[in-house]
């Protein structure tokens, strides 16, 4: 996939590319070699973001203490499971546990070391203390976890292999990237009051706040400088894929009245599971039932979707987040005219829709404030940060 989005850059342009960072979903982990290669068995296969491990639940509590790391939902909780999948099938170490732009970040510089804090929130990093959480560093399988870097640090060059396969120049600098909601917040630029929803496959929640915000299911990362608080449903818009394809969604949101409720009270979620507004690794999709009119049905799980966003926002409200005075929609779903008016119904507040900020756009601002910061360094007599 990087390979076919690097290839789809005019040549020209490809060959000018002076830094590039790499966005993903945050919490979707593997399991791979120190030099990245991945197991051949399904021990190589990664764990997505949504996939709870109720059975070690527990013990991820125990070690991490509390915070995003802790229950089912967590990171730690999967990579528990990968390494006692791996001693159950004989397969000895070492192992690094990497999350997907973690392990892309290592590809692209031919060293798997580096992890990025935004994306290790939920293996345990603490931002505050600048540690692991809890017990986490005193575990015997502690050597598998990456040594944390900044959102926004130039790293190095890519690596011989990496740019010859993606076609870009050997002085391209590698920048620690972000979760692909936080890019997606930096492209977004939020004013002071203004939350952020980005309307992917998943539903993501975010907003700059002034100091931290803790509790299940949430996450707080620092991104330029200041914190940003939120948390990500395991429900989203992917779920209207199950039953309609991107044209007849289209043509049956035409269909919908904004203004009137359909009266069902659906739960999207994609399967059991759910980390944000609740955390609760039992909790049931609820799918039916299903109008005869499929324009009826689709405004149902909409509606769900918007019910997901109100409780999310809410949730946050609660824990000291200051009232919403705007939200910013981002992603394929903020291109729903009909879906952003009942939303901006339900929330109360004007919601924008903005599909065309992307998370690329948003590493690419990354990347050059990076490069900027690196030049100014050296003007002044210094050195680039490594």
């Amino acid at each position: 996939m990087l390979g076919d989005l690097c290839g789809a850059i005019p040549g020209p342009w490809r060959r000018s590319i002076a830094a590039i960072a790499v966005d993903g979903t945050s919490g979707t982990l593997l399991l791979c070699r120190p030099n990245g290669n991945l197991p051949r068995t399904p021990l190589g296969l990664a764990l997505p973001y949504h996939q709870a491990c109720p059975a070690f639940a527990a013990s991820a509590t125990a070690i991490a203490g509390s915070g995003p790391a802790a229950g089912a939902s967590g990171s730690l909780a999967r990579a528990l499971s990968l390494l006692q999948a791996a001693a159950e099938q004989g397969e000895s170490g070492p192992w690094l546990l990497r999350h997907q732009a973690d392990w892309l970040m290592g590809w692209l510089l031919g060293d798997w070391r580096w992890g990025e804090e935004g994306n290790n929130l939920r293996l345990g990093w603490d931002l505050e203390r600048q540690d692991w959480s809890g017990a986490i560093g005193r575990q015997s399988w502690a050597a598998s976890l990456p040594t944390i870097q900044p959102s926004g640090r130039l790293l190095g060059c890519l690596c011989a292999a990496a740019a010859a396969e993606l076609d870009l120049p050997a002085t391209c600098q590698v920048v620690s990237g972000s979760t692909d909601a936080n890019a997606g917040v930096l492209a977004a630029d939020p004013a002071e009051g203004d939350g952020v929803a980005v309307l992917g496959t998943t539903l993501v929640l975010k907003r700059f706040v002034e100091a931290p915000l803790q509790g299940p299911g949430i996450s707080c990362h620092r991104v330029a400088g200041r914190w940003l608080v939120g948390g990500a449903s395991n429900a989203g818009a992917g779920i209207l894929r199950r039953f309609f394809n991107d044209g007849q969604i289209a043509a049956l949101s035409r269909q919908i009245d904004p203004t009137q409720s359909t009266g069902l009270r659906l739960r999207p979620l994609p399967a059991r599971g759910e980390r944000f507004p609740v955390d609760d690794p039992e909790l049931e999709p609820v799918l039916e039932p299903r109008p005869v009119s499929d324009a009826l049905y689709l405004q149902a799980l909409l509606e769900g979707l918007t019910a997901l966003e109100v409780a999310g926002w809410q949730r946050l409200r609660t824990l000291g987040m200051a009232p919403l005075q705007r939200v910013i929609s981002l992603g394929g779903g903020a291109q729903n005219p009909q879906w952003r008016r009942m939303r901006e119904r339900a929330l109360g507040v004007p919601v924008l829709n903005r599909p065309r900020l992307s998370a690329a756009r948003g590493m690419a601002q990354l990347a050059l404030v990076a490069l900027e910061g690196a030049g100014q360094a050296v003007k002044a007599g210094g050195e680039p940060r490594r």
